[in-house]
């Protein structure tokens, strides 16, 4: 093999395909093909828009190709390993990973999972041991995912190993180039750090991440809270406070004062067994960008504003965005009543922490618009898209506006053996129409010039159920969201009348109360078009996608201008689940485009 350490750029660049391919064989798995092909796209203006530009030409392959790029590794621990006829970058992958160092009993499960896999799929099963981080994942962590992904439905298990093949390129890029993503490596060292502070500790078994839950105001909140300020007052923010709802603040001043501030950041609670990058990532990319100025003593015309914010899940109390509704005038003075599962007022919450939960402070916390740019905010896609077209950056379009309802349906409960099908007034029955119409409806504005619709069912319960008795009541949820608020109503137009209709063919009464409706936001166009400078100086593709979910940026739209930046997350994007995750590069990358987005203002 051609080693050539750190390679540049400039080399491959100036390199005829010949060579070309020979400056990147190793980087996919006896596929010299993909170098071949991806040479035609010369010149690659950075390490970023290389790595891109040889996925996609994975991805635009036929599914024989692929197929025959998975079945060029070798399995885990398997035969190959043990003959010695690995090429030199998966002997010290799996090396790294511990893999040649297993115990008998590790060795024999591994071993039976290949031959399991093997049986379902018929290609290897494929893992970037090496990890979120690069140094490694832990035998137990493999063998956790390994028996995770055997579950898999085929087509969606091919295009997992595909992405785990682009992220074993990514390391092998990145050891070839000699890149190094310091900051990227920081951030996901304070998400660790920061998930130590969870409610209970529970049990990991050979789960892949252990749990973490923080609510608001726990023992747990508070220390984080008090962990985010440290680091805070580390990387050299002028003024750390922890303000009257809990929010943590920190600002770093511009070399003009009275010059308007760039408001940032996200939240740090967190759904029960959540993940350790939902909201924290908007936390952590913009402290480091601070840290990075700070210590080469450099100050911006305008000041950066991170909050921290300190309640945004509805985890505790029946209210969600308690944090950012404060900063916008927002914070309802009935949420002080509120009262958690163990009886605890949110104001005995407030107090206990050391919180002075007066109205009077809490109003105090509204931001003058007057006073800021706009509000930007980092955030894991918590979805699929990003992953499955293999961008790790995406800007985001707006913010969906939602509607939320409970409902029951009530018909008559009866012997399921003696009446006959159509003199039934079935509730149950009632209710799934209405889930499948749902769908049905969403599915409708597919195309919309807007960005999709979604509709959810989320819960459908029999009280008191029994399999041999016709359901009488059914209670149940429906969630409908869009991206403005006019596709929204219509959606819950069509979808009201629909209940009516259901309702009286089946001789059952359905009722639908409302319970939230959230506006949409959409982004601002110019701080929109400053992510999209940011995205394309990296050298990857502007690509836009809107948020189905709630964001504090939809919040601070009440006041502010906002634009948010998405980035991917591994395990086809699952979020609120301790599964999130992010690499070290994408991190980077997220780092990389908020200096730039800065720089740029």
């Amino acid at each position: 093999m051609l080693v050539i350490p750190n390679l540049t750029l400039a080399q491959l660049n100036d390199a005829d395909q010949a060579r070309f391919t020979a400056l990147l064989d190793g980087i996919y798995e006896h596929s010299p093909w993909i170098a071949q092909a991806t040479w035609a796209q010369r010149p690659f203006q950075s390490l970023a828009h290389l790595k891109h530009a040889l996925a996609q030409t994975v991805r635009e392959a036929s599914v024989e190709q692929q197929l025959d790029l998975i079945r060029a590794h070798p399995e885990l621990a398997g035969k190959a390993a043990i003959a010695g006829q690995l090429t030199a970058e998966s002997k010290s992958e799996q090396s790294q990973a511990g893999l040649t160092h297993c115990s008998p009993d590790e060795f024999a499960r591994l071993q039976q999972l290949n031959a399991d896999y093997k049986a379902r799929f018929g290609w290897p099963f494929i893992l970037a041991v090496r990890g979120p981080r690069g140094t490694g994942l832990s035998r137990t962590q493999i063998i956790a995912t390994f028996a995770r992904r055997l579950q898999a439905q085929p087509d969606a298990e091919r295009a997992e190993c595909l992405r785990h093949i682009h992220r074993i390129a990514e390391i092998r890029l990145n050891d070839k180039f000699g890149a190094l993503p310091a900051e990227g490596n920081q951030i996901l060292d304070w998400a660790d750090a920061l998930a130590a502070h969870t409610e209970g500790q529970g049990s990991n078994g050979l789960d892949e991440r252990p749990p973490l839950t923080l609510t608001y105001l726990t023992p747990a909140h508070q220390s984080a809270a008090t962990q985010l300020q440290i680091w805070m007052r580390a990387c050299g923010f002028d003024e750390v406070k922890l303000d009257a709802v809990g929010n943590v603040v920190g600002v770093y001043h511009g070399s003009e004062p009275t010059a308007a501030r760039l408001l940032t950041g996200s939240h740090y609670d967190t759904v029960r067994n959540g993940g350790r990058y939902d909201g924290r990532l908007g936390i952590l990319v913009p402290m480091m960008c601070v840290q990075t100025l700070f210590r080469s003593g450099r100050r911006l015309r305008h000041g950066i504003e991170v909050v921290a914010f300190a309640e945004e899940e509805g985890q505790r109390f029946p209210a969600t965005f308690l944090g950012s509704s404060a900063l916008v005038g927002d914070f309802q003075p009935e949420w002080l009543d509120l009262v958690d599962a163990d009886g605890i007022t949110l104001r005995k919450a407030m107090t206990d922490a050391g919180l002075s939960a007066q109205l009077k402070d809490i109003a105090a916390l509204k931001r003058d618009p007057a006073r800021y740019l706009g509000f930007v905010e980092v955030h894991i896609e918590q979805g699929p898209v990003l992953n499955a077209r293999d961008l790790p950056l995406g800007i985001v379009s707006g913010i969906n506006g939602s509607a939320r309802f409970t409902g029951e349906a009530t018909g008559v409960a009866c012997h399921a053996g003696t009446t006959p099908m159509p003199m039934r007034q079935d509730a149950a029955l009632a209710v799934a129409e209405i889930a499948l119409y749902t769908e049905r409806r969403a599915l409708q504005d597919q195309d919309s010039p807007h960005g999709p619709s979604v509709g959810t069912v989320g819960v459908m319960q029999v009280p008191q159920g029994s399999v041999n008795v016709v359901p009488g009541r059914c209670q149940f949820t429906l969630d409908l969201r869009a991206p403005t608020n006019r596709q929204r109503d219509e959606l819950v137009e069509d979808v009201d009348a629909f209940v009516y209709t259901v309702a009286r063919r089946r001789g059952v009464e359905i009722e639908l109360i409302q319970n939230l409706q959230a506006a949409a936001a959409p982004s601002d166009p110019a701080w929109r078009a400053r992510w999209e400078t940011a995205v394309a100086s990296l050298g990857l593709p502007v690509f836009h996608l809107p948020s189905g979910a709630g964001h504090d940026a939809m919040k601070l739209h009440h006041i502010l201008p906002q634009a948010m930046l998405f980035v991917r997350g591994g395990h086809d994007g699952i979020s609120h689940n301790p599964l999130e995750t992010i690499t070290n590069d994408d991190a980077q990358l997220c780092v990389d485009a908020f200096m730039h987005l800065l720089d740029a203002i």
